[in-house]
């Protein structure tokens, strides 16, 4: 699980009008290994192109795709896997979706959450909003001890996500997560190639 490391998520209001496939190419030339597609107000049609295009980007530069809730667009352009929330499609029947090869991965904030996630057959589970997050208003924040927790008694890669930037991850390292998901710390950079090599030296 090497590629989570760090886990772009996408969200095309950050770019405020720049090229999408551009700016994600230039995280892929930079070392980024995980992409996830998360357009929360993209009709079907529009979701369903980006998913193809980032499909052929992702697999020109050996990097994973993801795709967020939509388990049929998942399906339809053979993504890599597919990440839900706890008010999506459970997750056990994701999974009986897609087989036991494709990557599965549960947003939790809890022990609980958490516990379930695995024995639903998820492979990763995303832990947030660490941090106030501006892409995820409706995000409740996660405390550092609710973290521990889940790391103590869950045995499979833990990624955090919300409001990480490279300043405030310090507060995490210590709790050697498998991954930082992030969006705006990246994809509201000037320059996304150069602060995506950031992301990866850190």
């Amino acid at each position: 699980m090497d590629k989570l490391k760090v886990y772009l998520v996408t969200d095309s209001k950050i770019l405020e009008g720049r090229d999408f496939y551009e700016a994600i190419e230039d995280s892929l030339k930079a070392g980024i290994k995980t992409i996830q597609l998360r357009e929360k107000n993209f009709l079907g049609n529009e979701f369903l192109e980006r998913a193809y295009k980032l499909r052929e980007l992702t697999r020109k530069y050996d990097a994973l795709l993801i795709i967020n809730d939509r388990v049929d667009i998942a399906m339809l352009v053979d993504a890599d896997g597919v990440h839900v929330g706890q008010k999506d499609i459970p997750a056990n029947e994701v999974r009986r979706l897609i087989g036991p090869d494709k990557i599965l991965g549960v947003s939790a904030k809890n022990i609980t959450q958490a516990a379930k996630a695995k024995e639903d057959g998820a492979d990763y589970i995303g832990v947030g909003a660490m941090f106030t997050t501006s892409t995820k208003l409706d995000a409740d924040s996660v405390s550092k001890n609710d973290l521990k927790k889940i790391m103590d008694e869950v045995d499979i890669p833990i990624i955090c996500i919300g409001g990480i930037t490279l300043e405030n991850k310090g507060e995490l390292d210590d709790f050697n997560v498998a991954g930082y998901a992030v969006v705006s710390a990246i994809l509201g950079a000037e320059n996304i190639y150069e602060e995506s090599k950031k992301w990866m030296e850190a």
